[in-house]
């Protein structure tokens, strides 16, 4: 007998943004190899599939309830109600509570049973601390706390598919950019590298790359932090004093790690070639070249959580909401990502 496709808890993200019509889409369009549901205001998902002209029956469910295959035309919704009405393009404060909480049935599905990973769609973080969470840094650092785990990891992967079409290009295979420190400003980036962070960091990315991808021996890339990796010290000390030591160390236990390298020729097609992820220092590093390689076609991952959660390689897009111009190419990523992690096992 065949295994069923795993259930796939989609939060709708920001109300007025795309992530409702992202989803509505998907589920026209219909879905292979994962049952999603969608997480959100069935309300709010019947208008905007109302106005951009999409059939899409809503089949409301309670988390538990058995989810059917996926059918095109069709999307099962675990209900969460707005705070307040919603219109596309227009933030409102009084929603802030509704998107927390459509991450919080996502993460306890995820964590009884009910779903085999989550998928996010985009939230907005200025109008959520804006509305009282003033800790709030975004989807990765939220999960990290709700799963009461100490560090996860944050990492972007481009479709595999995508460099099949480009020979030369990352050795014709997924890119994976993984990041040292995550939403930090940059004046604090350099004090927040150190050899403790580092090592949790690589020994999260190299277990999940283990366990998430099935790769048996991963092979990480990793940049320094300074121009020219510091240029012997002349540039800046930190790959002498915290990242080439810590890297030798985690060689000692086993991880394949080269660098540090400097970012400006790493992400050239000589030297990603053989490399299964990349570690950026920081988050404008890494992650410009890998949307510019890919944006579109490329999902978020967040490593090191004891469930699946990838998310889409873009943000709210407030001015495309409602126009139904928006396109689902990143969210169809992650959601065949996702179903393909979950099929791998747990994590922990």
């Amino acid at each position: 007998m065949t295994a069923q496709a795993p259930v796939l808890a989609l939060t709708c993200g920001e109300p007025a943004g795309i992530g409702p019509e992202l989803l509505l889409m998907l589920a026209a369009e219909g879905v292979a190899g994962a049952r999603p549901v969608a997480v959100g205001d069935p309300g709010l998902l019947a208008e905007r599939a109302a106005a951009l002209g999409l059939s899409v029956e809503l089949v409301e469910l309670s988390p538990g309830e058995a989810v059917p295959d996926a059918t095109p035309g069709r999307l099962p919704v675990w209900p969460v109600a707005l705070r307040t009405p919603s219109r596309p393009g227009v933030l409102a404060r009084a929603n802030a509570d509704h998107v927390l909480e459509t991450l919080d049935v996502a993460i306890r599905a995820c964590r009884e049973g009910h779903a085999a990973g989550m998928v996010t769609a985009p939230l907005h973080k200025g109008v959520i601390i804006e509305a009282g969470h003033a800790g709030f840094t975004g989807h990765t650092e939220y999960l990290r706390d709700a799963c009461g785990v100490e560090e996860v990891v944050m990492m972007l992967a481009t479709d595999a598919a995508l460099h099949a079409e480009r020979p030369g290009w990352a050795g014709g295979r997924s890119l994976r950019v993984a990041l040292a420190t995550t939403h930090l400003p940059l004046c604090r980036v350099a004090d927040a590298i150190t050899a403790e962070g580092l090592t949790r960091v690589l020994r999260i990315l190299d277990g999940d790359l283990r366990r998430r991808f099935g790769i048996a021996a991963p092979r990480i890339a990793v940049c320094g932090l300074n121009p020219h990796a510091g240029e012997d010290g002349h540039l800046g000390r930190e790959e002498l004093e915290v990242i080439t030591p810590t890297l030798a160390a985690l060689r000692a236990e086993g991880l394949a790690l080269d660098g540090p390298l400097p970012a400006d020729t790493l992400f050239t097609p000589r030297h990603l070639e053989g490399v299964d992820a990349v570690l950026a220092m920081y988050h404008d590093q890494g992650l410009p070249v890998l949307k510019y390689a890919g944006f579109g076609r490329a999902a978020n991952v967040t490593l090191g959580l004891p469930l699946v959660r990838t998310s889409v390689d873009h943000g709210t897009a407030l001015d495309l909401a409602g126009t139904g111009r928006a396109d689902p190419g990143s969210l169809r990523v992650a959601v065949a990502l996702a179903a393909e992690m979950a099929g791998r096992g747990p994590t922990q």
